[in-house]
């Protein structure tokens, strides 16, 4: 197999031109071929002697993309390591311009060698310097891996993702497009539904301060946000009720249900659910939820509310009636709530009680606020309380002679 290596008598990408041009026109034979390749050879050099770079990217990519399937990968990456490298030549506007053209013609069959294409991308992204262009690009990358199944490729960049919106500095437009395609690639990976739902709220978010029009754009991805919420076996805390695009199902003919079933979720307990599912048993199957995991999800989101309203200790007798369990089920459902770390507590079996000295909130709302303010007042009134003890109690010491107080008489 026949290598690219650029030499000291030929331009990089007249070598490209060359090597592509012959294995494309191989098979017409040497008296069609030769003409052919010299065409494309003297076009290429027109283009770089006139500085016409973007043609001669368009040249360098038609003669690549016929010869993709004829060469090993090594030389395609080398072949489109020279074509991509003509972007490190021009400004920025006609840097965006090759970038577009490269990652368009790199996208244009995702699901042949999709990990090698991702691979050029990524090497075409880092040849860039301007953020638009780099931003483009991320964005044909993102979709490539979600179209040619390769998700797990790009998923490692996502932690830079905070790093990547201050150099690209972009829109909201492109925010919510960006998030969306990131949650959907995510969830297409089947990796934790919380990173999935992570990036659908960033993309909801985004629409808060827009008139309704504009917020009726993310009514779809609201929906699917409920669902993935009530679905995940291990989300119990979500902001979705102080998401606007989130709230305007509550008044929606079609999805109003849905709110509703979110609110159950987030503010009420098991009875409530199973009375909505006793009235709506169609609609949760047409989503896909399945009633045993809801009533599991639901069984915890009510004990947790009982330790949140109980004033730290709830009976075993109430547990059994609010999660409609059996008596020998109760210890178990408090060990299943401890061990999803959403709450702390001790079981009094003597006493038949639950102790409970924490448990997480379900939503964190101005009433939660309000909460954590007045328990902050009280631990800083205790510890005041502690300070002015110590203080006293150094005052006193201070003032008993030495060898007095330290016997009984």
């Amino acid at each position: 197999m026949t290598t690219v290596v650029p030499t000291s008598e030929d331009d990089p990408a007249l070598a490209v031109v060359r090597f592509t041009s012959e294995l494309a026109w191989a098979d017409a034979g040497p008296e069609v071929a030769e003409p052919q390749v010299t065409r494309l050879c003297m076009e290429a050099q027109e283009c770089i002697v006139m500085g016409r770079w973007l043609d001669l990217a368009s040249l360098m990519l038609t003669s690549a993309d016929l010869v993709f399937s004829k060469v090993s990968d090594k030389d395609l990456e080398c072949i489109f390591t020279v074509i991509c490298n003509l972007a490190s030549k021009l400004e920025n506007l006609d840097e965006f311009e090759v970038a577009k053209l490269v990652s368009t013609k790199i996208t244009q069959q995702p699901n042949d060698k999709p990990a090698l294409r991702l691979k050029i991308l990524f090497n075409l992204y880092n040849l860039l310097g301007g953020p638009d262009s780099r931003f483009f690009v991320y964005m044909q990358a993102l979709n490539l891996a979600l179209n040619g199944k390769v998700v797990d490729h790009i998923i490692p960049s996502f932690k830079k993702i905070d790093f990547f919106l201050k150099e690209w500095n972009i829109g909201v437009k492109d925010q919510r497009n960006l998030f969306l395609t990131i949650a959907n690639v995510l969830k297409e990976s089947k990796s934790s539904g919380k990173d999935s739902f992570k990036f659908l709220t960033k993309y909801l978010a985004t629409f808060s301060g827009e008139d309704s029009y504009i917020i009726s754009e993310a009514k779809e991805e609201a929906v699917r946000s409920v669902i993935e919420f009530v679905k995940a076996p291990d989300m119990f805390q979500c902001d979705l009720l102080d998401i606007p695009a989130v709230a305007q199902l509550e008044k929606d003919s079609k999805y109003a249900l849905v709110y509703q079933l979110l609110k159950i979720f987030l503010t009420q307990k098991l009875d409530a659910y199973l009375e909505f599912q006793a009235a709506n048993s169609t609609l949760m199957k047409s989503y896909g939820l399945v009633h045993e995991d809801c009533i599991t999800k639901m069984r915890l989101i009510s004990l947790v509310d009982l330790g949140l309203n109980e004033s730290g200790q709830i009976p075993y007798a109430l547990i059994k009636d609010t999660l409609r369990i059996n008596d020998d089920e109760v210890e178990l459902w408090v060990v299943k709530a401890i061990t999803a770390k959403l709450m702390d507590c001790k079981m009094d079996q003597m006493n038949q009680v639950v102790i409970v000295s924490r448990c997480s909130e379900h939503i964190f709302g101005p009433h939660q606020w309000l909460s954590l303010r007045s328990k902050l007042a009280t631990w800083r009134g205790n510890v005041a309380s502690l300070i002015s003890t110590i203080q006293a109690n150094k005052v006193i010491e201070v003032g008993i002679p030495a060898g007095q107080g330290t016997t009984i008489r």
